[in-house]
C-alpha cells in the first residue's frame, strides 16, 4: 500500500502567464511573439519594469503590473497595449493515485487526501475482471463539485444515476443468495444490469457529452428494459448513428441550450419509440 504525500497535491500549480508590449490592432488571439515591442535596455532596464527575457516579454509574478509600467512611459503609448498571449497561463490540478491494502477503502480514510480534494473515482479489480471498465465503484466514489460542473442536461438525466447504481449492488449481492424477489425488485435489478453495460466504454472511445445524456436518457426511462443485456451496447451504438443522420437538431440543440427541455425530452421520447419499432419490425 502507498500514499502520495498529500503535501504536495493541496493546491493546483499555477501556470505563468506571458505579456508583451503590442501595437494596439493585434488581435486578442494572437500568439505572434515577434510583435512584442522590446525595452531599448533590455535585461538591464530598471526593475519596475524590466523585461524577463531577451525577446521583451514579462511573465514573472507581477508582469503584467511591469509591462503596464513600462507602457505609461512610452511617448507613443496610444499606438500600443498590454497583450495577454492566450496560449499562457491557466493551471495544472494533481490527481492522486492510491492504492488500497487488498481493496480496503477504509485504509486510506485516515489520511486528509479526501479532505484536500474534490472528490475520488474508486475503481475495484473486481469490476474490472467482470468487464465493467470503467471499473468504477459508483457507490463509494464521489465528487464534491457535484452538478455544478455538469451541464444542465446531464443533470436532468443523471439526477439519480449513482444512487441507482448504488442500490442495484446491493440488489445483486442480494439476489446471488438465490432469493425470490418480486417483481418490483427483480425490474429494478434487470434495469441496473442493463444500465452498468450502457455505462461501459471502451478503451481510447471518448463519447461526446450530448451523446452520454442521449444514452443514460433511454436506460433511465425504460427503453433498453425489454433488450437482453448482450444487446445493449449494439442498440446504443445504432441509436447514437440513428439520431447523428436522422435528427441531428436534437444534438444541436442540445450543445446549444446545454439543457434537456421538456419539449426536446418528449422528442427524443419519441425519436426513440420510433426507432425501437423500426428495429424490431426490421429484426
Amino acid at each position: 500500500m502507498f500514499y502520495l504525500h498529500s503535501r504536495l497535491l493541496e493546491r493546483s500549480v499555477k501556470l505563468r502567464e506571458e505579456f508583451g508590449i503590442v501595437p494596439k490592432d493585434t488581435p486578442a488571439e494572437s500568439r505572434d511573439r515577434s510583435l512584442a515591442r522590446k525595452h531599448p535596455q533590455g535585461l538591464e532596464a530598471p526593475a519596475e519594469h524590466r523585461p524577463d527575457d531577451v525577446h521583451g516579454l514579462f511573465h514573472r509574478p507581477h508582469g503584467k503590473e511591469k509591462a503596464e509600467a513600462w507602457l505609461a512611459t512610452l511617448d507613443d503609448k496610444d499606438k500600443y497595449k498590454v497583450h495577454r498571449y492566450p496560449d499562457t497561463g491557466g493551471s495544472m490540478t494533481a490527481l492522486p493515485i492510491i492504492e488500497t491494502l487488498e481493496g480496503e477503502v477504509s485504509a486510506y480514510i485516515p489520511t486528509n487526501v479526501i479532505s484536500i480534494t474534490d472528490g475520488q473515482i474508486y475503481l475495484e479489480p473486481d469490476l474490472f475482471f467482470a468487464g465493467v471498465r470503467p471499473a468504477i465503484n459508483v457507490g463509494i466514489s464521489v465528487s464534491r463539485v457535484g452538478g455544478n460542473a455538469q451541464r444542465k442536461s446531464m443533470k436532468r438525466v443523471s439526477g439519480t444515476l449513482r444512487l441507482d447504481l448504488a442500490a442495484f449492488r446491493d440488489l445483486e449481492a442480494f439476489a446471488q443468495l438465490g432469493t425470490e424477489l418480486d417483481p418490483a425488485t427483480q425490474r429494478q435489478l434487470d434495469r441496473g444490469q442493463r444500465m452498468v453495460e450502457l455505462l461501459k466504454q471502451p478503451q481510447y472511445r471518448p463519447y461526446h457529452v450530448n451523446e452520454q445524456v442521449i444514452s443514460i436518457f433511454a436506460g433511465a426511462n425504460g427503453f433498453l428494459d425489454d433488450l437482453p443485456v448482450s444487446e445493449v451496447l449494439k442498440f446504443e451504438a445504432a441509436l447514437l448513428k440513428h439520431i447523428q443522420g436522422e435528427h441531428p437538431e436534437i444534438l444541436e440543440e442540445l450543445d446549444r441550450t446545454r439543457d434537456l427541455s421538456k419539449e426536446l425530452a418528449e422528442k427524443l421520447r419519441t425519436v426513440l419509440r420510433d426507432f425501437k419499432t423500426h428495429a424490431k419490425a426490421t429484426a
